[in-house]
């Protein structure tokens, strides 16, 4: 099965939750894209011992799972070139995800 999961806030606990979520999903033999978008762009910036978003992010990343990042966002935020977990996706490869995922679950 193909999971889309869509994130959209930077807020520590449902960022972590996200990646878990992901995690879980690869672990059942699932394909899995996150695309982050607005606010969730910011996530390597995130940092709260308690939900360690950055290392839940390499750890989804090292399991085989894809992140595609926003980057109007990332424009928008003077943040260009500082995302280092994933090049900059599209508008179009957010509605690929959507389109082409059997399941789509949103976090923000």
């Amino acid at each position: 099965m193909k999971i889309g999961i869509v994130l959209s806030t930077n807020e520590p606990e449902a960022a972590w939750n996200a990646f878990r979520f992901g995690l879980m999903e690869l672990s059942l033999g699932h394909d899995v894209k996150m695309f982050l978008l607005g606010k969730a762009v910011e996530i390597e910036d995130i940092n709260e011992p308690k939900f360690n978003v950055v290392e839940k992010a390499q750890e989804y990343l090292e399991k085989g799972g894809e992140i595609l990042v926003c980057s109007t966002c990332l424009v928008s935020r003077g943040m260009k070139d500082d995302f280092k977990l994933s090049p900059p996706s599209t508008m179009k490869d957010l509605a690929d995800l959507v389109n082409n995922s059997d399941k789509v679950i949103t976090f923000g």
